[in-house]
């Protein structure tokens, strides 16, 4: 385990937010840092067929061991981090033998990871915590996947007697501003199904995500000097101010929901009086119920555009990527060899869904059937995030077995 701390340390100290105001792919350059050091990780380790393209994308294949021509799967995991939070200057820190107790987090002592709001720590007394400082992201979303899946490629290289077909790694880049398999040649890819390595805690397989868009709502006016304002200007501002106290706070929010319940998301304002816009998330489990949210969008805008007749009011709606339960149906080996492995490694799985979503997504609707897999995160996009070396070892040995029951398939 001391090689996967290591490997997660390094990988979490590199700086690889991405950026969705960026046209680049990736949206970041910053990101090629460490896909470059992945690439060089894998031919250190001898894999086969590895290549980095321009968008950042590595892929790697682990070579089978047994003969009978036995399919491929994929194992991926994301290079980026979430815009939501800095990830500039990570200072990880390792908390050995965890007692139990709450952990202050030193570079910002007001953010404490509380065990009441952690549950999962309960279970994890004697072992290995890692945590920011307090003042970023650590990372774990999805360096955690990215460190499971290359201590597990390893751990296949170093013990030639486990029977595997051929594996085939992809880490991808921008998954967090839902741009993940931008410029991802599937047919190099290759693959019978996919797994991501970006879910949280251990054992539990997501076979399920929301269906998303996001949208923008931009307001156009007319800017003068105020002190000829009257009868001229048009504050964007302040009518974008009206649109969002008018999106429900008592149902269709993150705050007010849970399970299978969608939302409508505002997340991001900009703008002066001339224009203002703000970002928007749609989120459902059903496709069709996010067509309903940009018809509500549409209606607020509507009561606004008469009220302001000057100003200019529009909403554009973008596809995000959608619910991959659907697709899954292509491939029902998928999710049946996953609960098969993670009860071979000895826990207990947890068919799930996300509220959000994974590479896998948008893979499935591209023809590869990708559930995905406990990496050990927790709390993503926020300061108090955190891992466990523990889970993430766990991690690792439901890949082993993955391979090792997919080894005894047939093409």
């Amino acid at each position: 385990m001391k090689t996967l701390l290591d490997r997660f340390l390094r990988y979490v100290r590199i700086d690889t937010q991405s950026d969705e105001n960026s046209p680049s792919s990736p949206s970041t350059a910053k990101q090629l840092e460490l896909s470059r050091l992945l690439a060089d990780e894998c031919r250190e380790l001898g894999l086969d067929d590895i290549s980095l393209d321009e968008h950042g994308i590595v892929m790697a294949t682990v070579p089978a061991t047994v003969e009978h021509d036995a399919p491929m799967i994929v194992w991926n995991a994301h290079v980026d981090t979430s815009p939501e939070y800095s990830g500039t200057n990570v200072q990880p820190i390792v908390h050995e033998n965890y007692d139990g107790s709450d952990i202050t987090l030193p570079g910002d002592p007001s953010k404490v990871l509380r065990v009441a709001e952690n549950p999962a720590l309960k279970d994890l007394v004697g072992g290995t915590i890692i945590t920011t400082d307090g003042t970023t992201l650590l990372g774990a979303d999805d360096k955690s996947g990215i460190a499971v899946i290359m201590t597990a490629a390893t751990h296949l290289l170093a013990n030639r007697d486990i029977p595997c077909g051929p594996i085939r790694i992809c880490f991808t880049s921008d998954e967090e501003i839902g741009r993940g398999i931008e410029g991802l040649d599937f047919e190099k890819l290759g693959g019978i199904c996919g797994y991501t390595l970006d879910s949280s805690g251990c054992g539990r397989i997501d076979g399920e995500t929301f269906s998303a868009d996001q949208a923008t709502v931009t307001v156009t006016g007319i800017n003068t000097h105020p002190s000829e304002g009257k009868g001229v200007m048009v504050n964007a501002i302040r009518i974008l101010s009206e649109f969002v106290p008018q999106l429900p706070t008592d149902h269709l929010s993150p705050e007010t929901t849970e399970g299978r319940a969608g939302f409508i998301h505002p997340y991001h304002i900009e703008g002066g009086v001339a224009e203002a816009s703000a970002k928007l998330i749609l989120r459902d489990f059903e496709t069709p119920k996010l067509a309903e949210q940009a018809t509500l969008l549409e209606s607020i805008a509507d009561e606004l555009r008469e009220a302001h007749p000057r100003a200019k009011i529009t909403v554009n709606i973008r596809k995000q990527y959608r619910n991959m339960r659907d697709g899954l149906e292509k491939e029902p080996r998928a999710l049946a060899k996953a609960i098969e492995a993670t009860k071979a490694a000895g826990l207990e799985p947890r068919l799930d869904i996300i509220r959000g979503g994974t590479d896998g997504s948008l893979m499935t609707e591209r023809g590869l059937p990708t559930p995905n897999l406990s990496s050990g995160q927790h709390n993503p996009h926020s300061p108090l995030e955190w891992t466990s070396v523990e889970e993430m070892q766990r991690a690792v040995d439901v890949l082993v077995e993955l391979v090792k029951v997919w080894s005894t398939e047939r093409q």
